[in-house]
């Protein structure tokens, strides 16, 4: 099991690793295995960007995200200017169907709001515009009305795990609340717990997915 320095050291390399951010601007510290970054980012996707590379790093249990986006002066757009390039984003984006979503912007932070059907789309909404130009954040606020009927969707998902290379099926258990999913048990990496909730996404007419599962790394014998 790899320590607390140890851990620090590789998020720090990982972070170096990314060629879209500046690891110089973002502190690392570790805790018990989590991660807590810091400092100033001038985009909404570098931030994203640092904390997915967090998340990779083996001995990671979880990632508390505290970077701030700071705007360079010439990066700086009117929320007027930032809604249309919202509106614009959402309506090219072949996943999403822009008429069901309403837009809202307040001193660069983004709001979305509306149904779909899908958690796919919800996701793609947020997808599509968090690498705009003067954008510092987006609540996703966005739900989801289900179409078909949930009654098989446990079985689908354990399917789904069970063809995941990256994912061990024999540790997760699978609960259902109507188009809600619980996820309880145990993974061997951070990664993998995110695995996992992504693929429980993908089941037709789930609209919430409670991830439950404890990171606990396994110990190697020399």
């Amino acid at each position: 099991m790899k320590t607390d320095l140890e851990i620090q050291k590789n998020v720090q390399e990982e972070l170096k690793w990314e060629p879209s951010i500046n690891a110089s601007e973002i502190g690392v510290a570790v805790s018990n295995g989590i991660v807590t970054l810091t400092g100033y980012v001038d985009t909404f996707s570098k931030r994203k960007i640092a904390k997915n590379a967090a998340q990779r790093v083996v001995g990671v249990k979880a990632v508390a995200e505290d970077i701030v986006v700071k705007l360079l002066s010439s990066s700086k757009k009117t929320d007027t200017d930032i809604a249309q390039a919202v509106v614009n984003a959402l309506k090219w984006h072949a996943s999403v169907q822009e008429n069901r979503i309403k837009v809202t912007v307040e001193n660069g932070w983004v709001s979305l709001e509306g149904t779909v059907n899908w958690a796919f789309e919800k996701e793609a909404a947020k997808l599509a515009i968090e690498n705009l130009m003067g954008v510092i954040g987006v609540s996703n606020l966005i739900t989801i009305e289900p179409k078909v009927s949930t009654t098989d969707v446990k079985a689908k998902i354990r399917s789904a795990f069970q063809r995941n290379s990256s994912i061990d099926a024999n540790n997760i258990i699978v609960e259902t609340i109507g188009s809600s999913v619980i996820l309880t048990g145990t993974v061997r990496s951070f990664a993998e717990k995110q695995d996992a909730e992504d693929a429980a996404y993908k089941a037709i007419g789930i609209t919430d997915v409670d991830n439950q599962l404890e990171v606990k790394i396994p110990v190697l014998a020399f």
